[in-house]
């Protein structure tokens, strides 16, 4: 098998792909790109649009990288056409509620800083839009992103990546393994 060289790491929120994404970055030895640090300004931000765009497109420039995030707006016509290998972190919703939550409440404990200065905020667990509360997110996208990457995984014009299903991290850990 030939090493990836240009990676998009999906899969819903909790799954596991930031911490995979790191692995595989620092195996490879490549950039790793998080969409989501681009894209939450601080206050919570949203980045512009065209801006965030601009962004990913001069970072997946180089021979190696390893995205992560969803994003599918950027994912699927800027980083899929320049990648050679997508890891869909396919991890059952129960795990991925149990991994979210825990993390969190770990987050909000410890006022871990995410991105730009941004902390989970404790407020943010009992809004009611799925925007604005992780955990929510979590579970109202499961079955849409699993949709998103069964259609992508069909569609013609992603004929070129190599598809890497993963549902458990034991699976995860063994597709690491093969990176050397």
């Amino acid at each position: 098998m030939q090493q990836p060289q240009r990676v998009a790491v999906v899969g819903n929120s909790g799954s596991g792909k930031s911490s995979l994404s790191k692995e595989i970055a620092a195996r490879l030895d490549c950039d790793h790109i998080e969409l989501d640090s681009i894209h939450h300004l601080p206050g919570w931000i949203p980045i512009d649009r065209d801006k965030m765009r601009q962004i990913i497109s001069e970072r997946t420039e180089s021979d190696c990288w390893v995205v992560d995030g969803n994003y599918r707006s950027f994912t699927q016509d800027i980083v899929f056409p320049k990648a050679d290998t997508v890891i869909w972190l396919d991890v059952p919703r129960r795990v991925v509620m149990s991994r979210v939550i825990r993390r969190t409440l770990g987050r909000i404990v410890t006022r871990t800083e995410l991105w730009n200065g941004n902390r989970e905020r404790f407020g943010n667990l009992f809004k009611t839009a799925p925007e604005e509360n992780i955990i929510l997110w979590s579970w109202t996208q499961h079955e849409k992103y699993r949709q998103q990457y069964l259609d992508a995984k069909d569609d013609a014009t992603n004929a070129h990546l190599n598809w890497v299903h993963l549902t458990t991290r034991n699976e995860a850990r063994d597709w690491l393994a093969t990176l050397g």
